[in-house]
């Protein structure tokens, strides 16, 4: 919950208009493998996620990884391999969406919210994992699929690439910003269009995604400003519902007001208090003892 509410302060989460759960039930988990597992390894991610025989299991192919992801990234980066998986668990509408990660070292848990919300996805507990320190981009692909099973309505391919576009276009930009500061700017830049409307020019959407990024002190090249403009463009063309993108945004935010005042949440922000005053009466100690031993 920690890790996920500060994903949630850090881009104040990412709000796109969502498919409605049809048949889904509160409660129903599906469960995504990648289908490159050893039976070993797959025994041990369905251990950990708690599956049982009643639960669906989808498998992903990194086939299905290239197709979505070969447009965007190196095929190195995608490997030949499907490994990492997923287990996605319906929760009551309006939850929200919450993702936590193990052995993930590629998508963040910021940019698994951002490309699922992209999809239409919202009201879900997602979990990320495999046997071993992964990339994480066939649990993407498989979190897509399991929730067009839960709504039992097709997700558009066109929703599924520009969720997948903005996905790495994020992480490229994080290795140039920082994971967070990318993150948070693209939140900035969806809370602005939610608030304002979207700009009809490539010259307003320009001067939107520079502002945002002079006022979290980001420095942007000309390669990716124009990368943002033409990711934002393609929003355009799949008809995001932008008012509900501000309603998820004030959702996002009454949720993160309600942990940070709760007992839970007081305790978390004590101790991360208590840390950097650790951390600073050591760099003091080492100041002070060079000091003595000069």
């Amino acid at each position: 919950m920690k890790k996920v509410i500060l994903s949630l302060i850090t881009i104040i989460l990412f709000a796109f208009p969502s498919l409605s759960h049809a048949d889904a039930v509160v409660g129903d988990l599906i469960i995504t493998l990648g289908e490159d597992l050893t039976p070993q390894q797959r025994q041990q991610l369905l251990t950990e996620m708690n599956a049982t025989e009643e639960n669906q299991i989808i498998t992903v192919s990194n086939e299905e990884e290239h197709k979505y992801l070969g447009n965007y990234i190196p095929k190195a980066t995608i490997g030949t391999k499907a490994i990492s998986s997923s287990s996605i668990t319906i929760e009551q509408e309006g939850s929200g969406l919450e993702v936590s990660t193990k052995n993930i070292n590629w998508v963040t848990d910021e940019m698994y919210l951002n490309a699922l919300m992209t999809a239409g996805v919202k009201d879900a507990t997602i979990y990320v994992t495999a046997p071993f320190e992964v990339s994480g981009t066939a649990a993407l692909t498989g979190l897509i699929k399991a929730y067009e099973v839960s709504a039992d309505e097709a997700i558009p391919e066109d929703v599924k690439q520009v969720a997948n576009e903005e996905l790495v276009t994020t992480a490229k930009l994080g290795d140039e910003v920082g994971a967070e500061n990318a993150s948070a700017l693209m939140a900035k830049i969806k809370d602005e269009i939610a608030k304002n409307g979207v700009p009809e020019t490539d010259a307003d959407l320009r001067a939107l995604i520079e502002d945002s990024a002079k006022e979290l002190g980001i420095t942007l090249s000309e390669e990716d400003i124009n990368s943002l403009i033409d990711l934002f463009n393609k929003m355009k063309d799949i008809n995001i519902d932008w008012n509900q993108v501000g309603q998820q945004l004030e959702q996002a935010r009454d949720k993160i007001s309600k942990f940070l005042n709760s007992e839970e949440g007081q305790t978390f922000l004590q101790q991360v208090e208590d840390f950097f005053i650790a951390l600073w009466n050591a760099i003091i100690s080492i100041f002070t003892n060079n000091e003595q031993s000069a």
